[in-house]
């Protein structure tokens, strides 16, 4: 319900007054924020168009205030009571989004990365590392082992053959170690 009256109180430091309804009554408060935004400062004597709700302390103040000739603006709606208020919350939905993307990405990350070097070997079209023939650099040295009976791999024999002084694996001479023990049935090229 509107009802209109003269802006009899203003301080203009503190942004506030008092209206006196036309129709008479108590002066109702009203505040800075409740009058129209069109740049115009309150003068007293004004005539000012208005609803009235109740104020937090038990007394009434202006609301929708407007000027004589000014168009209404849009409804407002009445505040919840005090016990029902949830403290503000300013809600950034864009970060909550992007954060959640950005957990996705970094799973999907973590995980492809995971199955690429676990699981490489077995792409198509590509043999399992394991069962790729590379060869491997053998961990003998010379020490002092001259005999087939100390040699534990016809590798480790041809390695004593060819780089360790006095061998005694060779008893033919054809090149070929213990061909009778850890060498026997190997093919040579």
């Amino acid at each position: 319900m509107r009802f209109e009256g003269k802006l009899d109180k203003w301080n203009d430091d503190r942004g506030f007054g008092f209206i006196t309804p036309a129709r008479g009554g108590d002066p109702v408060f009203v505040h800075i924020s409740a009058l129209p935004r069109d740049g115009r400062r309150p003068t007293l004597g004004e005539t000012l168009s208005f609803e009235v709700e109740p104020a937090g302390d038990g007394k009434r103040r202006a609301v929708n205030v407007q000027r004589p000739g000014q168009a209404p603006r849009a409804e407002r709606v009445a505040p919840m009571p005090a016990q029902h208020r949830t403290p503000y919350r300013r809600q950034e939905p864009r970060t909550r989004r992007g954060r959640g993307f950005g957990i996705v990405v970094a799973l999907l990350l973590v995980g492809g990365s995971y199955a690429y070097t676990h699981l490489k070997g077995f792409l198509p079209g590509r043999a399992p590392a394991a069962l790729i023939d590379t060869p491997s650099v053998p961990s003998f040295r010379c020490d002092g082992r001259q005999h087939c009976s100390q040699m534990t791999s016809c590798d480790e024999a041809k390695f004593f053959l060819k780089n360790c002084p006095d061998p005694r694996m060779d008893g033919d001479h054809d090149g070929i170690p213990c061909e009778d023990t850890v060498c026997k049935g190997v093919i040579w090229r």
